[in-house]
């Protein structure tokens, strides 16, 4: 069963989000101040299977960037690293390419298909990989990613195009972004990011793939990737065993989910 997300029937028109959203970015050392609280809670997590996860960073950001994340999913038993190019700076020459090799050499390392976890544009080249390599990928898991809008639907495209050197609308035009990779896939997001419109980050039901949901958490675009919330999130879907995808449950731990993460039928 898919989980259904209120959303505009065409994301054509949508905006950047507002300047009072945007301005609600600055909780983000909040959201990462959180997580020592939260620490016992998130290690009651499902315990990981010790198959490879790769995080990739999102825009202007590095591996320094996921590193919390990466020892949090280390710590459950999973075998993490990073993308290894310095700097998102944008799909430049050579950087898919590396990638690909990246993911081909785990899978090869391990015997085993290999997750992959992308913050914001680095959810991005995640979807894309699995596109394209879907025999070596278990599962993609977005947080805040910008594939379902217009391309100027953030509020970081001018970054984009000044760091890449590329034409942002031009660029889009060479992907299907919106489509789902054929692999389980989850995108996790905040209908507070004040960075990426929110419909943005929503995945569409596809036919081709009935193993795609939408994870809604209360944060930050900024600090997606170092919110209690998303990363327990996370856990929950790297730990499926391979081939018995299930949706997203908000509704346990004594039904404390369900207020950690929002209903997403709610208009």
């Amino acid at each position: 069963m898919l989980m259904a997300t209120q959303q505009p029937t065409s994301n054509d028109d949508l905006r950047a989000p507002s300047l009072a959203l945007l301005a609600l970015e600055f909780r983000a050392p909040w959201e990462f101040g959180s997580l020592l609280p939260a620490w016992p809670a998130l290690q009651r997590a499902p315990a990981g299977d010790g198959h490879a996860v790769m995080v990739f960073p999102g825009l202007s950001a590095s591996d320094a960037s996921t590193i919390p994340l990466r020892r949090y999913l280390g710590s459950l038993g999973y075998q993490t690293e990073g993308w290894s190019q310095g700097f998102n700076f944008g799909p430049r020459a050579g950087v898919l390419e590396t990638a690909k090799r990246g993911l081909a050499e785990a899978f090869e390392r391990t015997g085993r298909k290999v997750s992959l976890v992308g913050w914001s544009l680095g959810g991005v080249y995640a979807r894309e990989l699995a596109k394209e390599m879907p025999q070596q990928v278990r599962c993609v898991i977005t947080l805040g990613s910008p594939f379902a809008g217009p391309p100027k639907s953030t509020n970081a495209w001018r970054i984009y195009e000044l760091t890449s050197g590329r034409d942002i609308e031009r660029e889009s035009q060479n992907y299907e972004l919106a489509g789902a990779p054929p692999v389980p896939t989850t995108s996790i997001y905040s209908r507070s990011d004040g960075i990426v419109a929110w419909q943005g980050s929503i995945q569409k039901p596809s036919p081709q793939n009935p193993s795609t949901e939408n994870v809604e958490v209360i944060a930050s675009h900024i600090g997606l990737g170092l919110n209690p919330s998303a990363w327990w999130a996370v856990a929950d879907r790297l730990a499926q065993q391979e081939g018995h995808w299930r949706p997203f449950d908000r509704t346990g731990l004594y039904g404390l989910k369900s207020f950690i993460y929002p209903d997403p039928n709610r208009a």
